[in-house]
Formats: structure tokens, C-alpha cells, sequence
């Protein structure tokens, strides 16, 4: 799951959609008004962040309602978290 998630935000424009998620829910028409793409290309972006299970998808009515799964998101900083952790001691014991 993490690897996934590291391979989503690998991109500048998924971040960025992660970004404008945090502040609320979008639908991906609201989504689609920041970038200058095709609606393919966005929906491209949109399904690998899905797939890395960092946005979750709700249907409402006509349209998708996209929000952030901050669980994966509290999981890839708790790994962050870690490895700055086990770094720091290492340098600390040289």
C-alpha cells in the first residue's frame, strides 16, 4: 500500500490535487477547473490516487464526490516518521 502511495504522490499534479482536497470535497468537475488537461488526462491522475487508496470516491447523484483518505495519508507519514527516527539514532551513534 505504501509503495503505491509513493508512486501516486511521485507526481506534481496529484499532489496538488491532494492539496486542494484537504481544504474540502471535490467533485472532479470542481477538480478539473485548477488544471489545464483533458478530462482523460484528470481522470487518469484521479484513478491512480484511488488506486493508491489516498482519495476515496462517493457517488452523489450525478456526480463523483472525491475527499482524502487521511488513514493512508497518517500511514505514509508514520513510515516518514520511522525512518527519520531510525536515522537520527544512527547519526547519533557515530
Amino acid at each position: 500500500m505504501v509503495n503505491e502511495a509513493f508512486k501516486a504522490l511521485a507526481d506534481p499534479t496529484r499532489r496538488r490535487i491532494l492539496h486542494l482536497l484537504r481544504k474540502r470535497d471535490l467533485t472532479a468537475g470542481e477538480i478539473a477547473e485548477h488544471f489545464s488537461m483533458t478530462k482523460p488526462s484528470l481522470s487518469h491522475h484521479l484513478n491512480t490516487l484511488k488506486q493508491a487508496n489516498l482519495v476515496l470516491r462517493e457517488r452523489q447523484g450525478q456526480h463523483i464526490l472525491y475527499s482524502l483518505n487521511t488513514t493512508v495519508l497518517q500511514e505514509v507519514m508514520g513510515w516518514f516518521l520511522d525512518l527519520a527516527e531510525r536515522s537520527g539514532r544512527k547519526e547519533r551513534e557515530k
